[in-house]
């Protein structure tokens, strides 16, 4: 760092003498000139150049030797190190090169701890992280302690402290409380801790995160109990204080000290929940949740866009979006990620204002449109075409509904869910049905073709499960 810093002033002082000696500046110009070359301003600059060569001239320096160095020096400022600044940079890459190689979990538990309030740099280096063959941990309130922390060579343990809504005062609450041993579930952890620290906005960021995992995978029923563990926990206290002489208090603190039961979250709620304490989904990807049901679409995965000018369809989640102004109005630039890799997408003023409502961070977007080369980042770009979220994909190119019937056949139940989606033109319904001794699909007929609404997939998989309702396109 010395020899950098170093670095740094002697090319400073030399620009300043150069612009003195040679220029004609006076002391306050070329400080002038040493910003302007730092800052990279070219309008600046410009000025610059005509003083140097006018006073370098005066000087007895010829014109053209004057814009040679004047060029030198702008060339230097734009992108160059003085020898001690890039041997200091050769001696930094060469020891992080290293540590990462030879200390691959160590060194990446160090910076994921050195960025962890940043969540999109959080990302890139788990990304960079599971690229390079390492596995990353969970939070876990009994393992995990504030900073990122390697397991093994190849493991590292998430902190605590990167999760949202916690802060450094809260973990270290917790991990003081746990030093006397683990925790035993939510009730025993929030009579434990400071809850002047750890409050119920930790508590809830927590439980979002998978931190109690261990403990009770049940997340949806965790966050529900998490004000009866508090409101428990401040009772245990009064309790504590004050004797009953008949133990009525006891009997209901212990009625209490039961999770509120509640339905598991779906892959879907669990990755969004997660999202939100954590910056992104740790234990999945979002677009896992629709990637069964557009199997049988055709389109082509982010990671095989083809040639620049073919044009193809598409599906991602959207990771984020910005509006830029432009001549024809307001469009919006969005980053598809399906899993595979992202890609951005142009969409412009009229389908903007169209789709504005289905272009929100999160959200599936089945995409056609035409594929080019992007001169400034070398990747692709999609400039789109048409928009389609999932219900507009189903209407539009749903085939057919496929029932499997496994284990769970009954008619009068099949007819009353059918029921109330039936429609003229809609989708046919499929009925898979095997046993031990046969198989068969059967075709209902055209008095039960069906709309493909998200309730009726919705009820069918609650009451089949999701693999045995598939939509055929």
């Amino acid at each position: 760092i010395l020899a950098q810093t170093y670095g740094i002033m002697v090319y400073q002082e030399q620009v300043m003498q150069i612009a003195q000696v040679i220029g004609g500046y006076t002391l306050g110009a070329a400080d002038l000139l040493r910003r302007a070359m730092g800052k990279k301003l070219p309008e600046e600059m410009a000025k610059h150049r005509d003083v140097f060569v006018a006073g370098a001239e005066k000087n007895g320096l010829a014109r053209g030797r004057a814009m040679q160095l004047f060029d030198l020096m702008e060339k230097f400022a734009g992108y160059g190190f003085n020898k001690s600044h890039a041997a200091a940079y050769a001696v930094l890459a060469y020891q992080t090169a290293y540590m990462k190689a030879h200390h691959t979990a160590a060194f990446m538990a160090a910076n994921l701890s050195a960025v962890m309030d940043d969540t999109d740099k959080v990302r890139q280096f788990h990304d960079d992280a599971l690229a390079n063959g390492l596995a990353i941990l969970p939070p876990e309130i009994n393992s995990s302690g504030y900073r990122f922390a390697p397991v093994d060579a190849k493991t590292v343990r998430y902190g605590l402290g990167a999760v949202r809504g916690t802060g450094q005062a809260a973990i270290e609450s917790i991990l003081a409380a746990r030093a006397q041993g683990p925790f035993t579930d939510l009730f025993d952890f929030c009579r434990r801790v400071d809850r002047r620290l750890v409050n119920r906005r930790c508590l809830e960021a927590l439980v979002r995160a998978g931190a109690f995992d261990r403990i009770e995978s049940n997340r949806a029923s965790l966050l529900a109990s998490a004000g009866r563990a508090i409101e428990a926990a401040e009772q245990a206290e009064r309790v504590a204080t004050q004797s009953s002489l008949f133990g009525e208090g006891e009997a209901s603190h212990a009625a209490a000290l039961a999770l509120v039961p509640a339905r598991p979250w779906d892959l879907r709620q669990r990755l969004t929940e997660e999202k939100a304490a954590l910056g992104f989904c740790l234990s999945g990807h979002l677009f896992s949740v629709y990637e069964r049901e557009l199997e049988g679409f055709p389109r082509t995965p982010l990671a095989k866009l083809p040639a620049a000018g073919d044009r193809v369809w598409i599906a991602g989640v959207i990771a984020s979006a910005r509006v830029q102004m432009t001549r024809r109005g307001r469009m919006m630039m969005v980053v598809l990620d399906d899993g595979s890799a992202q890609v951005e997408l142009a969409v412009f003023n009229e389908l903007f204002e169209k789709h504005r409502d289905k272009l929100r961070e999160d959200r599936l977007l089945v995409v056609q449109g035409k594929a080019q080369r992007d001169e400034f980042s070398g990747g692709m770009r999609i400039t789109a075409d048409e928009l389609l979220d999932l219900a507009a994909l189903r209407e539009r190119f749903a085939s057919g509904l496929r029932i499997a019937m496994n284990g769970a056949a009954d008619a009068q139940r099949l007819k009353d869910t059918l029921s109330p989606y039936r429609a003229d033109g809609g989708c046919p319904v499929l009925v898979r049905y095997e046993n031990a001794g046969a198989s068969c699909e059967v075709a209902l007929g055209d008095a039960w073709r069906v709309r493909p609404d998200e309730r009726l997939i919705g009820e069918l998989s609650a009451w089949l499960s999701p693999e045995n309702v598939r939509l055929r396109f």
